[in-house]
């Protein structure tokens, strides 16, 4: 199930982001004094008592809008209302209630969602401040005083989203089912492949970009094995994403690549490689997760007997920050090579799940550094110990060495490219983690 989303609102300047900043642990969104500072949807996870969930810090005003503050208000906690499972109103004890405040409020209880009443900028301690029990106005129950700067009650407001937070314990899958993102740009055949897949007009189809607005799962087995498929939204660049209801469309089909086990990475044959399918390959590469590229609209592309492997030829450039992935050319509309797409997520997925023993890997690694010296710097030479492997998706190798400086990118590289020529792992992240004899991870 996704993580549930927990949505900061409030008007501009009292202190959503730097709250957000604190809930999440690192310095994320930007944090100044002036109003309309966060002009796009920011999310991260969470953890609160052993529970995951996405926080989304919105924006005050809109950059493109000459609107009043109040109708930007109206939009933002609109957005809060149709997608978040738990609302933050962020208040400014130091303004007091005021009249934007009240409409927000207003229309937030009319949602019928779980409302946290943020008292902000409470810094200090023991007894709140009288101008708390001002904020009782507004009709959200106990206000919770809270210093975002100093973390202050911050603990206390998460206790009581942690009420509110839904079970993701419910639409779980069995180990045996493969969770898919199908993943791309707008309009670049994601839903039309599903609908083929299951045979029926499962998600909504229609060549004007952006029709998905939510993630869809679809169960499906076949001689293949089970599979859930996850359509998503595509993915915009930012500066594309002006529809309001789009930002949290992204949300989704990131948090769509988080779930699964394998991303189909769709291309549009007619457009090729763009900048934007970089990013999309790029943030599934980081996550870890295996993935495949199809290239569909295949159907519609003239071509010769040259024309694939030219194709692939100039992918494989486009894919060099992902050499490991495989590539199939597919059309969504007619059907044709589905069933070689199916092989290739199962494949991906045995070779991200793969576990190699500390043996194999250690006459791996002795042959390697014998055909190629490691790197030296000043007479002290890079010496690796030994290689071991904790974790899968993505197959992780803990190596330890005496000095991690000297295990230089490239030599890493060439270890990873050994490992790869020995055991394959096709489409699949490889992670490395580099110890010191008794020091601390690189």
């Amino acid at each position: 199930m996704p993580l549930p989303i927990v949505a900061i609102v409030g008007r501009p300047n009292v202190g959503k982001s730097t709250l957000f900043n604190k809930l999440i642990g690192k310095r994320l969104s930007i944090v100044e004094d002036t109003p309309g500072v966060t002009r796009d949807r920011i999310y991260s996870k969470c953890e609160w008592r052993g529970k995951e969930f996405m926080v989304v810090d919105t924006g005050g005003i809109e950059p493109e809008s000459s609107d009043v503050i109040l109708a930007q208000m109206r939009r933002q906690s609109q957005l809060a209302i149709d997608k978040a499972d738990v609302i933050i109103l962020v208040t400014d004890i130091r303004c007091g209630v005021t009249a934007d405040d009240y409409a927000v409020a207003d229309m937030l209880q009319k949602s019928g969602k779980p409302i946290i009443l943020c008292v902000n900028k409470v810094d200090s301690l023991g007894e709140p401040p009288m101008e708390l029990y001002e904020f009782y106005n507004l009709g959200l129950g106990d206000p919770f005083p809270v210093s975002s700067v100093h973390g202050h009650g911050t603990g206390d407001m998460l206790d009581e989203v942690y009420k509110y937070l839904p079970d993701s314990s419910e639409k779980q899958y069995d180990d045996d089912y493969i969770k898919v993102a199908v993943i791309g740009k707008p309009n670049a055949g994601k839903s039309s492949l599903i609908n083929k897949i299951a045979g029926e007009e499962r998600v909504i189809v229609s060549d004007i970009a952006g029709t998905t607005r939510d993630s869809t799962d679809t169960v499906i087995e076949n001689e293949y094995g089970k599979f859930v498929f996850i359509d998503t939204a595509g993915i915009r660049k930012k500066s594309k994403v002006t529809e309001k209801v789009e930002h949290y469309s992204v949300l989704r089909a990131y948090m769509a690549v988080d779930r699964s086990d394998v991303c189909v990475i769709m291309l549009d044959a007619a457009e090729g490689f763009t900048e934007q399918d970089s990013k999309v390959a790029g943030y599934a590469h980081e996550q870890g997760k295996a993935c495949v590229v199809a290239v569909n609209k295949w159907d519609i592309v003239e071509k010769n007997d040259k024309t694939m492997q030219e194709y692939r030829t100039k992918l494989e450039n486009d894919f060099s920050f992902m050499s490991y992935v495989p590539f199939v050319f597919i059309s969504a509309k007619t059907g044709q090579r589905i069933e070689k797409l199916f092989e290739l997520i199962r494949y991906t997925n045995d070779q991200n799940s793969m576990r190699i023993s500390t043996g194999m890997l250690n006459d791996v690694l002795a042959y390697a550094t014998t055909r190629v010296q490691p790197p030296s710097d000043k007479g002290r030479r890079l010496k690796i110990y030994y290689m071991t492997q904790p974790s899968t998706k993505p197959p992780t190798f803990v190596t330890f060495v005496n000095r991690a400086d000297l295990f230089h990118f490239s030599y890493r590289r060439y270890i990873e490219n050994q490992i790869r020529a020995t055991f394959g792992l096709e489409g699949t992240p490889v992670r490395f983690v580099v110890r010191e004899r008794g020091g601390n991870d690189k």
